[in-house]
């Protein structure tokens, strides 16, 4: 779908989208509209019941005399209340109302409105956000898809005042949603496609944005003792491989790197200790982690981020092959700390030790993000509307919090504690990659995890319940949602980027 931004003005043809506030107040487009059309809109609006709350939408055939295909009238609520997140919403909802409508273009006229704290520029920016956010469709395999099930919206023209600022704010919106439609694209694809050498591949195509890419293989991570995570893949017949991405967008090449590190299970059977039949399926989306690191290093680079980052994955395939690690087996990770393996299904924290650690060693970052779909109990706990989040570090967690209201990806902080720590105590190793019983699963993990960070901030997002969703939402349509990509983009615009 094409986004462009034009002067304030109603269109001639197509469909056409105006707002009325709280009160069925009419905005100035729709009184300039209602005019033309010989108040069709209040005659509308002044039956039922629509009152121009957020979220309330009406449409009406255009009237015979014109050639406009429809007139959608939405509700803007309470100026003062109107928002950025709101605007991508209303952006996301209007989307939805057309996009199988049959006509190929839709205008969304945007004013000046007194009492809100956006201007007509941020409004339509934020507006038009929301429709590519929700225009996603991952539908390469459909080969039989109906005429009526496909988008037939081609163009969204957004109209209203300071046209210039409306378009450069966009303009770096756009390379974020970029960001997260690679991260919704790499959570799609069946495992059969996406396997470590192919996510590889993948992200080796951000070379052209600038981002320098390094794959390892299996030979030099061996070299390297990644034996924690050399463990888990070693049951598949897809070799396991780390990938490391750097973008150097900071004016000084050399200062300190800021860290994204991935869990990158392309498919998890849960090897020897294998999983239900039941919804295995969605296994492939396991590498959630990863493609969020991924998509995060698109969409800085996209927009030219003024920050050194650091990505690192690590991608495995977890299969129960003859040469599968087995439930007691003992491995030595990079730092040197023995991990008995009691559940091979607890797979994901065995890749991250080694990442985290590597990560650490190599880049000395000012501090570490890791994303991981990582604890079934962080589904118990907080079901769908929010990840998990673990840190040893206040400033940083306090950061992420305010990132993710600011975007909408909500984080909950979670406790650790030395209680935690001790049940990861093996009578053979130095540490075991579970605890005993079901208790604290999501807590214990991520103090595994923070073995292998030593004094460096930290933080670790446990995002199994939101990676995925099986409803459609506003600016989330069914499928990878790539939650994470905004929340990190904001974090580091507001707190590193430049600095």
């Amino acid at each position: 779908m094409k986004i462009a931004f034009a002067n304030s003005g109603l269109p001639d043809t197509g469909i056409v989208c105006v707002g009325v506030l709280k009160g069925n107040k009419l905005t100035e487009s729709a009184k300039t509209l209602d005019t033309k059309l010989k108040g069709s809109i209040k005659r509308a609006i002044s039956v039922g019941r629509f009152e121009g709350n957020l979220g309330q939408s009406v449409s009406i055939p255009a009237p015979a005399g014109t050639k406009l295909d429809t007139v959608l009238i939405v509700g803007l609520g309470d100026p003062k209340k109107l928002d950025d997140l709101a605007m991508q919403s209303m952006g996301g909802r209007i989307y939805s109302a057309v996009a199988k409508s049959g006509s190929t273009a839709v205008s969304i006229c945007v004013d000046t409105i007194k009492g809100c704290k956006l201007d007509a520029a941020q409004m339509g920016a934020e507006a038009a956000t929301g429709a590519r956010l929700r225009s996603y469709t991952f539908d390469k395999y459909h080969t039989k898809k109906g005429k009526d099930a496909k988008a037939s919206i081609k163009s969204l023209t957004v109209r209203g005042p300071a046209t210039a600022k409306a378009r450069k704010l966009f303009a770096s919106m756009d390379r974020v949603a970029d960001g997260v439609f690679f991260t919704r694209d790499l959570v799609s694809e069946p495992a059969n496609i996406l396997y470590p050498e192919t996510l590889a591949k993948e992200a080796k195509t951000l070379s052209k944005l600038g981002v320098k890419v390094e794959v390892l293989n299996e030979a030099q991570m061996k070299k390297l003792g990644m034996g924690s995570l050399l463990g888990v893949g070693q049951g598949s017949v897809r070799p396991s491989r780390l990938i490391v991405m750097q973008w150097n967008g900071a004016a000084k090449k050399s200062d300190q790197p800021i860290a994204f590190v991935g869990k990158g299970v392309t498919f998890d059977t849960g090897g020897i200790s294998i999983k239900p039949a039941g919804g295995m399926e969605d296994m492939k989306w396991d590498m959630g982690g990863s493609g969020v690191v991924i998509g995060l290093m698109k969409a800085l680079a996209g927009r030219k981020a003024k920050v050194n980052v650091v990505g690192v994955v690590g991608a495995v395939e977890n299969m129960p092959g003859g040469n599968a690690q087995r439930p007691g087996d003992v491995v030595t990770s990079m730092s040197g700390q023995t991990i008995e393996v009691l559940n091979t299904d607890a797979e994901g924290r065995l890749v991250l030790a080694d990442a985290l650690h590597y990560c650490n060693k190599r880049f000395k970052p000012k501090f570490m993000v890791d994303l991981a779909t990582l604890t079934g109990a962080i589904i118990i706990a907080l079901g769908s509307d929010r990840a998990g989040m673990f840190s040893n570090d206040d400033k940083l967690a306090d950061a992420l919090s305010g990132a993710g209201t600011a975007v909408g990806e909500l984080i909950w902080r979670l406790p650790l504690g030395d209680d935690y720590d001790k049940m990861l105590k093996s009578e053979i190793a130095d540490m075991a990659n579970i605890s005993p019983g079901r208790g604290g699963g999501s807590i214990t993990a991520a103090q595994f995890l923070k073995r292998f960070v030593g004094d460096t901030p930290w933080a670790h997002l446990d995002i199994a319940g939101v990676t995925w969703t099986k409803k459609d939402a506003a600016t989330v349509p069914k499928g990878g949602t790539g939650f994470g990509v905004r929340l990190l983009d904001r974090l580091v615009a507001d707190h590193y980027e430049g600095k």
